[in-house]
């Protein structure tokens, strides 16, 4: 079974997203076009930003409906992206909490799309 590395956002306009992703993730897309742009993680996993209106075989679903996370090492820096992120001025869904999987938070790309930072709780 091949693995899965690759998530597709549908967004408003590649372009802006792109520019909020780059800012976001330190880093610029490694393929951008008017419609699409793609970033690569060190984990190998890929984010690719298509705007909806060009997708392909047209697509029934709609910007913001799904869920991107972002796993760190501790519990400070779970609380240190929150203030980074308030900062920045993104919508932040849910304040900092310790969840039955770990402490995390939630913030709000500009297409609604959730993208939830957490620290793994010990097992």
């Amino acid at each position: 079974m091949p693995d899965t590395n690759f998530f597709i956002l549908y967004v408003e306009s590649a372009a802006a997203s792109a520019a909020f992703y780059a800012d976001l993730l330190g880093h610029a897309p490694i393929q951008a076009s008017p419609t699409f742009a793609l970033f690569a993680q060190q984990s190998g996993v890929k984010i690719g930003l298509w705007s909806r209106h060009a997708v392909e075989p047209a697509a029934a679903a709609a910007g913001g409906g799904a869920e991107l996370a972002f796993s760190v090492d501790s519990e400070a820096t779970v609380t240190s992206l929150h203030v980074d992120w308030m900062r920045r001025g993104l919508p932040i869904l849910q304040a900092p909490v310790r969840m039955d999987f770990g402490y995390t938070f939630v913030a709000s790309d500009p297409d609604g799309h959730r993208l939830r930072v957490f620290a793994p709780r010990a097992r």
